[in-house]
């Protein structure tokens, strides 16, 4: 991104995108501390319900920025981010703690801007994509084969 028409175009189009990354997971602070949080963490202390809410709208925020442009892989690695903080930000309690410090959406907007300005992040999703069909349809093997001996035990 060398061309400035390029850079200030590219810097119009992202803020909106900063502005909701810092809404989700930065905007208020608590008094007398350093310690920051955001939307997401707010709604994430209603239980599962709000987990399945943050999850969903930082899975909107990556659909915009795959609709901005970011490669395969750093849209891959978006999604790790996101699933992360879902995963984990499920378990009460310390998933809570864990939502105050892991900031998916701002660790995903940094990806992006690395992916234009940097020019990191690049490649296909593929082989990930790949890797993991691969790796669900052995566990789904390896669970149809447990149920299948579980039932021949039970049954026999």
């Amino acid at each position: 991104m060398d061309n400035p028409t390029t850079l200030t175009t590219y810097q119009q189009e992202l803020a909106w995108i900063d502005s909701a990354a810092s809404f989700l997971d930065n905007r208020f602070r608590i008094p007398g501390t350093n310690i920051r949080f955001g939307i997401d963490f707010l709604i994430g202390l209603v239980p599962y319900i709000g987990d399945v809410v943050g999850f969903a709208i930082s899975g909107l925020l990556v659909m915009v920025m795959a609709r901005k442009g970011a490669s395969g892989m750093a849209l891959v690695k978006m999604v790790g981010n996101v699933w992360i903080d879902g995963a984990i930000g499920a378990i009460p309690l310390l998933g809570d703690l864990f939502d105050l410090r892991y900031r998916a959406n701002l660790r995903n907007l940094q990806l992006l801007k690395e992916h234009y300005a940097e020019g990191k992040h690049q490649g296909s999703a593929w082989p990930v994509v790949f890797l993991i069909l691969i790796s669900l349809f052995v566990l789904i093997g390896l669970s149809v084969w447990v149920i299948w001996k579980a039932l021949y035990w039970i049954f026999s």
